[in-house]
């Protein structure tokens, strides 16, 4: 995925020379009526109203099971071999990590309208998740990105944006938060941009092992040196909403929804794309080998894709949908939260979480554990 320079929330992400797919027909038929549907999926991507609308058109009840972490779906899922859930949500750069574990199966598009979504991001299951050649095992549901969010009432950034590096400075030492091994990352891309590091370097890591260990072997010495600086180390949404309202944190390195629903709800918290450019992600949903619940699935996923429930949606997680049109369908507050959030040529500065092999995250683990006991 690459970011356009002439962008909306429509084509955000857009790959270049990506077009629409041709989608197969769509089959009503595939509707269920009643039964229930286990999800496993970020703890607050289904709002209340959602899931009450869903069940009081379908009858379908839904088995919510909220997750903060990719590893916390790998690892249920390899525990259970597949089995217990029948939609779960791995982001988009895990698939090199999900095909050699053979636990999901492939969608029947004939039962999907895969036009209701943004052609790129459907792309990524057709090219990144076709495993072994029997078509998408992963379909996008849920898109944002992860840069800076901060208190207003009680510090600005220095310039028209901040920066990653504003969570490890020594002004906000002890006023700061950050997901460890995303906010190393950020810390890498900081020292790139302050002439510490090499350009390119995080991004060169991913491409080999010896690599990825000259370069987080740096980063993290970087980060061990400065971690008394860091307040909290979040895990999950709430975590970030806590540390932003109740723990001190004036600056932290946060996904894009939680500090823009405290933003929504009138609290003194923005969120912003940083000067290096904010790391761009797509959630998405899989179907386990052993999911039971089949026809439910698809009446899921049906109601998903369709642009109200998806805009209403919008309003409640702060996040942004791949659903076309849903945003017209979302409140004036979340277009302007939008706005602020991405000013000026931030969505073409945007960052793509590259693909993921299993060497990559097992070496970066070695390096977030030495980080986390210093």
């Amino acid at each position: 995925m690459t970011a356009k320079h002439t962008v909306t929330r429509r084509s955000v992400l857009k790959t270049a020379g990506a077009a629409a797919l041709a989608a197969p027909l769509y089959s009503k038929s595939a509707l269920a009526s009643s039964g229930e549907v286990n999800i496993l999926m970020w703890s607050d991507y289904l709002p209340p109203s959602f899931l009450e609308a869903f069940e009081a058109e379908t009858g379908i009840k839904v088995n919510y099971t909220g997750i903060g972490s990719n590893e916390e779906i790998i690892n249920k899922m390899k525990a259970t071999k597949g089995q217990g859930f029948d939609i779960v949500s791995p982001t988009n750069n895990r698939s090199l990590q999900w095909g050699p574990l053979e636990l999901l199966q492939p969608f029947d598009m004939s039962k999907v309208n895969i036009d209701a979504v943004n052609p790129a991001m459907a792309k990524i299951g057709t090219d990144a998740w076709n495993f072994g050649g029997k078509g998408s095992h992963w379909l996008p549901h849920i898109w944002g990105t992860e840069g800076i969010a901060y208190r207003t009432d009680k510090w600005l950034p220095a310039g028209d944006a901040p920066s990653y590096g504003d969570v490890w400075s020594e002004e906000n030492a002890g006023k700061t938060m950050g997901r460890a091994h995303s906010m190393m990352l950020g810390a890498g891309l900081y020292m790139e941009a302050s002439g510490e590091m090499e350009p390119g370097s995080v991004w060169a890591a991913y491409e080999d092992e010896e690599t990825m260990r000259k370069v987080w072997g740096q980063i993290t010495d970087w980060c061990v040196a400065r971690k008394d600086r860091i307040k909290l180390i979040w895990n999950d949404a709430d975590t970030q909403k806590n540390g932003l309202l109740n723990e001190g944190v004036v600056v932290g390195q946060t996904w894009d929804g939680p500090p823009l629903a405290l933003k929504s709800a009138g609290e003194p918290v923005h969120y912003q794309a940083p000067v290096e450019g904010a790391m761009a992600w797509v959630d998405g949903m899989s179907m386990p080998v052993g999911a039971q619940n089949i026809e439910q699935i698809y009446a899921f996923i049906e109601f998903a894709y369709r642009k109200e429930p998806a805009g209403v949606a919008i309003d409640s997680h702060g996040y942004n949908s791949p659903v076309l049109g849903a945003d017209a369908y979302s409140g004036d507050t979340y277009k302007k939260n939008f706005a602020e959030a991405y000013p000026g040529d931030s969505l073409a500065n945007l960052n793509p979480w590259p693909a993921e092999a299993p060497w990559y995250a097992d070496v970066r683990t070695e390096f977030v554990n030495k980080f986390k006991s210093a």
